[in-house]
């Protein structure tokens, strides 16, 4: 009974012990903040290495949402906190432009910032995008450009339309969510962006757009629950809801209101109209 009565607390600490290795060991794990995303670009400069990760590894017609970070070609390791910005243009055979895209901010991971861009148009053989990319690390400012290459979803799917409104400005919108629709009332997102000039995009603030999904395939019946899109000042994006009763082709007729009302595009779906000059489209 003595040694069972000595040996009881001296297991007790050995398993203490041992607790306290297994979660010295856990907090030194090292995380991956991209290991669920892939490489979309990578762009070698001022003996830096600039990634680029997305949830595809391409960049797609419409909306991408980008993780950035930095590497020290000389050390193997990552930039914390480095202060990027990033301007896409494309070059055509006769002007050049912009598009839509947010500011790249610091993640909760100190070694990568997160933004997204919008792009309107795909790169040809002779028209192509080109990314610049101007990162400051310790006071000193840095610039990379690369050449991309901006494709067509391979569905052919519309998701981001650009268009000139009634009141003659141009508009960019575009589709953030759902990303994988299914049969339920859906978390219905998207993002509209006034062209300024050629270069300069801002988002649009108090619009409304109107929603109307239908499916072509089978007598153009729409859905109930439907909510439109209308504008959250804290994301700075349109927010309702997209109702789909089945699988299959679905066109989203959208109608776009400015604050007062007025449409600047986009019809109504009538017996004798049977879609909108305004949509997105989709097939799951």
């Amino acid at each position: 009974m003595k040694t069972i009565k000595y040996l009881f607390p001296i297991l007790c600490l050995v398993l203490s012990l041992t607790s306290c290795s297994t979660d010295d060991d856990d907090n030194n794990i090292e995380i991956n903040p991209v290991a669920d995303l892939m490489m979309v670009k990578s762009i070698t400069a001022n003996n830096h290495t600039i990634e680029i990760y997305g949830k595809d590894n391409q960049f797609t017609l419409g909306y991408n949402e980008f993780s950035v970070r930095v590497k020290n070609n000389a050390t193997d390791s990552y930039f914390e906190n480095p202060t990027i910005s990033w301007v896409p243009v494309m070059h055509m055979t006769a002007m050049s432009h912009s598009c839509p895209r947010s500011a790249l901010a610091i993640s909760e991971f100190s070694t990568v910032a997160k933004g997204f861009i919008i792009f309107q148009m795909p790169g040809n053989d002779t028209e192509y995008w080109e990314l610049t990319l101007t990162y400051e690390i310790d006071g000193t400012s840095y610039e990379a450009v690369e050449r991309i290459s901006v494709v067509a979803p391979a569905d052919s799917m519309t998701r981001v339309s650009s268009f000139m409104g009634a009141d003659d400005s141009r508009y960019v919108l575009a589709m953030v969510k759902p990303e994988n629709p299914d049969v339920m009332v859906n978390d219905f997102t998207a993002a509209l962006y006034k062209m300024e000039n050629m270069m300069t995009f801002t988002p649009v603030a108090d619009y409304m757009v109107g929603v109307d999904p239908r499916m072509p395939g089978m007598g153009n019946h729409s859905s109930p629950n439907n909510e439109d899109l209308t504008y959250n000042a804290a994301t700075q994006m349109y927010d309702g809801k997209l109702s789909l009763t089945m699988t299959g082709y679905w066109k989203v007729n959208l109608i776009l209101y400015n604050a007062d009302g007025a449409v600047l595009k986009g019809e109504e779906v009538t017996e004798t109209n049977t879609e909108s000059s305004l949509y997105f489209d989709f097939e799951f």
